[in-house]
């Protein structure tokens, strides 16, 4: 516990970082039951705007938070998660509260189980606040009998898909942590719109039992947090073997808690200017170059590489199909049986992914064994890739309501992220900058499979030597 931080002076005790409140719990300065009794107050304050939670579970949480307290004062302290509130994306089943997914199907229908990733938190002593809206499925938009999050640097703006409740409940003091999930970007983008750190950990790494699927193979269980240390603890908690999903990795869990705090000196960090490049506009340009500098004053070394940008736009254009089939698969026993109950946008995913062959299926997935290794081969030579999270300023909801008439665009959103769920690597997205507007804007990094520990180290360290992790939307600072 002597590695926690210390507290910066004046903090608002909802926007401390969850390290930072795990130190104050551990001292015994701060309650469980108190602490979790505000963010009770808060959210019913706040999140009748914001509408970031599906589902909160007041009288559950007070329970877990005394039960935590006094099992703390009995010196029976679990670690750094013990008594701190957090939130679960409403795709991981929580036995006894419905599990809806971002849709209306089962939205009445508690779980009978604890997916693995809610029981590793409970086994942790976290607080559970309640299950955070998504969008329907997991795919691109939310259903249409249910108002999305709002953004709470500026409503006017996206707040990515579809882990936005986590990223909005993170960001607005409504929680101290968020899991989250990321099929084609659904972590980075709600991260970098939001001003958060968030992992997606290398395939396999998080047990995806008793998690709703979209679709299996590139579905990645990740989290959402206010910063690198912060994400350390989450994915320490939940990472790991698990026999009830045998297609969870068997590789040990490294210390990434310890690990985030090494320093970035002589880790190397490969740069595709022109991939990077490529379409991007100046803010992100400059955004980028500015992220690569710190490293390289922190110790880091640049690589200039070739990154396989043609297989790249190729995955991108083959992740829809590829999600869709999948997709289609994971609703079998609802759709098309009860496709009333779906929206529009899912619906005609699955539709698609019901009417694609099976030789232009297995096509796909030989491009993507052909990119994996391509990538992987990247790994020989540096230990993260810099990339933007996307190459535009953020997007407004009137920008992200077409997006439906420009495949030119959602293909550039999708450049830098889906492309890393079709090959499985971890990512970290870190906060990196505000744009013209005033919203945030975040990079990526990349590391080869399993070395989520390079990434966090690399991010630990930027944050130590930047302050953007630290920026609160203005509206909601109080």
């Amino acid at each position: 516990m002597n590695s926690l931080p210390a507290i910066k002076p004046g903090a608002a005790l909802h926007y401390l970082e969850l390290t930072e409140l795990a130190a104050l719990i551990w001292s015994g300065e701060a309650s469980p039951v108190e602490v979790t009794r505000a963010q009770l107050q808060r959210i019913e304050k706040l999140d009748g705007v914001l509408r970031s939670y599906a589902r909160v579970t007041a009288a559950s949480a007070l329970r877990e938070a005394e039960a935590a307290e006094a099992e703390i004062r009995a010196g029976r302290y679990r670690g750094p998660l013990h008594g701190v509130p957090i939130a679960l994306k409403d795709l991981f089943r929580r036995k006894g509260v419905p599990t809806a997914a971002g849709g209306v199907l089962h939205r009445d229908k508690p779980a009978d189980y604890d997916a693995t990733v809610t029981r590793r938190l409970r086994e942790a002593g976290a607080v559970l606040l309640g299950q955070l809206q998504m969008t329907e499925g997991a795919y691109s938009d939310h259903h249409p009998d249910i108002a999305p999050p709002r953004n709470p640097w500026n409503a006017a703006y996206w707040t990515g898909i579809s882990s936005s409740g986590s990223a909005v409940a993170t960001a607005a003091g409504l929680c101290f942590g968020a899991t989250a999930s990321d099929t084609g970007g659904s972590i980075r983008w709600p991260s970098a719109a939001a001003g958060l750190t968030g992992i997606k950990p290398t395939w396999g790494r998080v047990s995806r039992h008793g998690a709703i699927e979209l679709a299996p193979s590139l579905d990645h269980m990740g989290v959402m947090a206010r910063s690198a240390r912060d994400a350390a603890v989450l994915l320490q908690a939940i990472a790991g073997p698990d026999p009830l999903d045998p297609t969870a990795l068997q590789a040990p869990v490294p210390p990434y808690a310890r690990l985030a705090g090494e320093p970035a000196q002589g880790l190397r960090i490969g740069i595709d200017a022109d991939w990077n490049g490529d379409g991007a506009d100046a803010q992100t340009l400059a955004m980028t170059a500015a992220a690569a500098q710190v490293f390289q004053e922190l110790g880091a070394t640049l690589v200039p590489l070739r990154f396989p940008a043609a297989d790249a736009e190729q995955a991108v254009r083959d992740w829809a199909p590829n999600c869709a089939v999948e997709a289609a698969v994971a609703h079998a026993s609802s759709y098309p049986a009860r496709s009333a109950d779906y929206g529009p946008v899912l619906a005609s995913v699955l539709d698609a992914g019901l009417a694609l062959s099976g030789t232009d299926y297995q096509r796909i997935l030989l491009r993507r064994m052909a990119l994996r290794g391509k990538v992987d081969a990247l790994f020989g030579g540096v230990d993260a890739l810099l990339t933007p999270v996307q190459p535009m300023a953020p997007l407004t909801l009137a920008t992200v309501s077409t997006l439906g008439r420009q495949p030119g665009l959602v293909a550039a959103l999708q450049r830098y992220t889906c492309v890393f769920d079709m090959t499985g690597h971890p990512c970290l997205t870190l906060p990196a900058g505000l744009c013209e507007a005033g919203m945030p804007m975040g990079v990526q990094l990349v590391a080869a499979h399993l070395n989520e520990a390079s990434l966090l180290r690399l991010g630990a360290a930027f944050q130590a030597a930047t302050r953007w992790h630290l920026s609160r939307p203005r509206e909601y600072a109080e």
